[in-house]
């Protein structure tokens, strides 16, 4: 493969030895973290309007913080946008985790779009298009991002599209085919890539043969471990290989798998995601604030679960069960030398990520490659 052509995540080259196991040189720097900074680090804060509150600038400052998910509510213009997130990464933060902060939303295209602009098409269009228009999708979807200063983009979907499938009914699958969602989810990537924008896979290890959504109530799914690992997990695998740098785990139950939600459950986020598929990067949960992880207890219950299961980032909707998760994980790993070890050597791979995003260069994958839209092997400088 070409220099250049390896996109996004696999040219995270500072962060993939990272992943392949923390340098003890880089525990040791993380140590000097307080449990509130270590369990801050943890959690992806959403916020009401177009002006970062107070909490969260204090947050940020005392280095309590790894990331804002932005909303419609934020602002849906460019203009708008791009101002909230200039104020966010100029808000000063300690020497220890000064790394650019992750500023996500949902931008799948079509349907879910949170911010006005492209993609026009969501991957249930696409999915009948040719593979190239993925690729196309992905890039308008990064070109947009890059220039509001959004890092991450949480998405592609890589669920199946199976019959009765919420997911594919509201437009949101790249279709039945393992190997077709792969190729059209791997594209999308691509696309987002050039532009220096990360993307988020979801939602491992698959919701494909879910009929009622995780956002509204609990999910189990009852396929056979041999069914998931053979056709819903497949997607990721292609994604993987290339140095994928996060992946959202979802909060469905998967019965074959275990008792307890995807995101709070170590046989999933470390047994099938890590030990059995090889991924290195940075585990993050799908929103813990929903009624589906209700009969699981407080949000500081939860929290503390999905932190103790692997997950690297907390993500929610609601900002007091993020602040409440803050507490979970600082109670949690301060109650255990096991875990707060764990705790820290995931918020060190968490930064590294960080750290590395503005200096990756991007680039389209051969035998897709028409001509790029003009920042190809440069990191996302909007403006």
């Amino acid at each position: 493969m070409r220099p250049g052509v390896a996109f996004l995540f696999s040219v995270i080259s500072g962060a993939i030895s990272i992943f392949g196991g923390i340098p003890s040189r880089a525990i040791a720097s993380e140590r000097s973290l307080t449990d509130a900074q270590i369990a801050g680090q943890h959690v992806i804060f959403p916020f009401n309007g177009s002006t970062p509150p107070s909490w969260l600038v204090h947050r940020i400052r005392r280095g309590e913080a790894a990331g804002v998910l932005l909303f419609a509510g934020n602002g849906t213009s460019a203009v708008t946008v791009r101002r909230l997130t200039d104020r966010l990464q100029a808000i000063s933060r300690p020497p220890a985790v000064d790394a650019p902060l992750l500023i996500m939303v949902d931008q799948e295209g079509g349907p879910v779009r949170r911010l006005d602009g492209p993609p026009a098409l969501g991957a249930g269009r696409l999915a009948a298009r040719p593979v190239l228009d993925s690729l196309r999708a992905g890039r308008s979807a990064g070109a947009l991002l890059c220039r509001t200063g959004v890092n991450v983009n949480l998405a592609p979907v890589l669920d199946l599209s199976r019959p009765g499938s919420v997911i594919a009914a509201q437009g949101r699958s790249f279709g039945p085919s393992p190997r077709s969602v792969a190729r059209r989810g791997l594209q999308f990537a691509v696309g987002q890539g050039e532009w220096g924008v990360l993307s988020v896979p979801k939602h491992f290890p698959g919701l494909g043969a879910a009929s009622a959504t995780t956002d509204d109530t609990p999910v189990t799914i009852g396929l056979s471990a041999a069914t998931l690992r053979v056709s819903d997990e497949w997607p990721y695998r292609p994604l993987i290989r290339r140095g994928l740098p996060m992946i959202m785990v979802g909060t469905a139950i998967y019965s074959s798998l275990g008792s307890r939600p995807a995101a709070l459950d170590a046989g999933i986020v470390q047994g099938e995601l890590r030990e059995r598929l090889g991924f290195r990067g940075v585990a993050i949960s799908d929103a813990l604030d929903t009624p589906a992880l209700a009969p699981w207890g407080t949000h500081e219950r939860v929290a503390a679960a999905a932190t103790r299961a692997g997950i690297d980032l907390l993500l929610y909707a609601g900002p007091g069960a993020a602040r409440s998760a803050v507490r979970g994980v600082r109670r949690a790993i301060g109650r255990n030398v096991v875990l707060h070890d764990r705790a820290a050597a995931s918020v060190d791979r968490t930064l590294s990520m960080r750290r590395s995003m503005a200096t990756a260069i991007v680039g389209p994958l051969p035998a897709l490659s028409p001509r790029p839209l003009g920042r190809r092997g440069r990191p996302c400088s909007p403006g």
